[in-house]
Formats: C-alpha cells, structure tokens, sequence
C-alpha cells in the first residue's frame, strides 16, 4: 500500500541523495528554509521512503502574486520512477496549499523533467540557466 504523510527534513535526505546529489555528501541534501517552520515536507511510501517533495513559502520576483510556494527536492527513487508516483506527490501539495485562492506555485526544474511538469499544466516563464553542479533548469509555474 502507498501512503503520502508528512516527513521531516532530515528524511528527505534519503531520496535527495541518491537523486538529485548522487555522489555528493549528504550535507549537499540540506536546502535553505528546510527547517523553517513554514516549510512542509512530504513522502510517499510503501515499506521504504520512495519519494519526496518539499514546499517552502518563498516569492519569486519574476511573479507578482501575493501568496507563492516554491516546490524543492521533489524526487523519487530510480526503481520507482515511471509509475506516477511523482504526479500523485505534486497533486498532493497542490491540495495542501489551495485553502489561498490563486495561489502560485514555482519551482526550478532540471531540463529532464519540463515534459513531467508540463504534462500537469505547469508553464515555463523565461529561459533557460544554469545551477552550478547540478545542471540546467527552467522556472515553472502554475497558479491553483
């Protein structure tokens, strides 16, 4: 059976490792605002943690809606990949944060994962850049 709970931080680090920071130390997996009472974090499982996803109360500029979040660490395991699991995480947050009205949602996401996030109605809001060490991303946004 797959449940979605809450997760702390610290749990997160063992489906961030692996893959969003394979090969670099766990302390790579500590985002800013982890902790920040504000920032929720989430994790589906079976037995074992086999995904995560992270949402901080953060404002983007390129953005001028009053409330926004920014989704972080979103990751799933390589084995669970490919089953919908990612697409039942967003759907998740999405509930979780709809008690705003027009709500924003942005994130940075790898190149890889555009199609994922498009295929759920997130757009693309400027070009592409580049996050040191980990690759080249694009700004995502959908207001729920």
């Amino acid at each position: 059976m797959i449940t979605i709970k809450e997760i702390t931080a610290t749990d997160t680090y063992a489906v961030r490792q692996p893959v969003l920071r394979n090969g670099k130390p766990i302390e790579n997996c500590h985002f800013t605002g982890d902790d920040l009472p504000t920032t929720k974090h989430f994790g589906i499982q079976t037995d074992i943690l086999i995904g995560v996803i992270s949402l901080f109360e953060n404002k983007n500029e390129l953005f001028t809606n009053e409330v926004q979040f920014q989704i972080r660490g979103m990751a799933i395991l390589e084995d669970f990949q490919g089953l919908g699991l990612g697409e039942k995480l967003i759907s998740y947050s999405e509930k979780y944060i709809t008690s705003e009205k027009n709500t924003l949602i942005w994130f940075n996401a790898r190149v890889l994962a555009v199609g994922f996030y498009e295929k759920m109605n997130y757009q693309k809001k400027g070009n592409s850049f580049e996050i040191q060490d980990i690759g080249t991303h694009y700004v995502m946004y959908k207001i729920v």
